[in-house]
């Protein structure tokens, strides 16, 4: 019963920059500064957005459990669970930068911070649990996605 209860706890805490970021996304008719970017043409329909981020949300959160239950693992964990807290911490930034206060650039640079800190993240998860690791590659490679998709709006605005 605690595994289950660990693994919940994990999937949770892995989805908070995305609970946060909910409060800066446009909805309604605050969508009209985003709707009104120009924008590349590689950008996926709205509804792409929100499955990515739910998988990778729910990915992060496996990735977080094998973490916290590998109990042989015969490194000290708490480097992994600071960068796992400072990619969350850049994660909500970023949306609160670039929706909340509309300013492409920086939240350019978060969201460059935000992949390395990530591969520190999933080297740091490495050793503690191969799978672990494993699970980030798809966060990191839509990170680098998005900083595209950042980029071209910065650009072209």
């Amino acid at each position: 019963m605690k595994k289950f209860f660990t693994f919940i706890f994990a999937i949770i805490v892995a989805f908070i920059p995305g609970i946060i970021g909910i409060f800066f996304t446009p909805h309604g008719a605050s969508n009209m500064w985003y709707n009104s970017l120009l924008k590349s043409a590689l950008t996926p329909a709205g509804w792409v957005f929100s499955v990515a981020w739910t998988i990778l949300y729910i990915l992060l959160g496996i990735a977080l459990y094998l973490v916290i239950s590998n109990k042989k693992a015969r490194v000290n964990k708490s480097h992994a669970y600071w960068l796992f807290f400072g990619q969350m911490i850049l994660n909500a930034l970023w949306s609160i930068i670039f929706f909340g206060a509309h300013m492409a650039a920086l939240a350019l640079l978060v969201l460059v911070m935000l992949i390395v800190v990530s591969i520190y993240m999933e080297r740091a998860f490495r050793p503690i649990s191969r799978a672990a690791s494993y699970l980030v590659w798809p966060y990191i490679i839509w990170l680098c996605f998005a900083t595209y998709l950042n980029a071209t709006i910065m650009f072209l605005n």
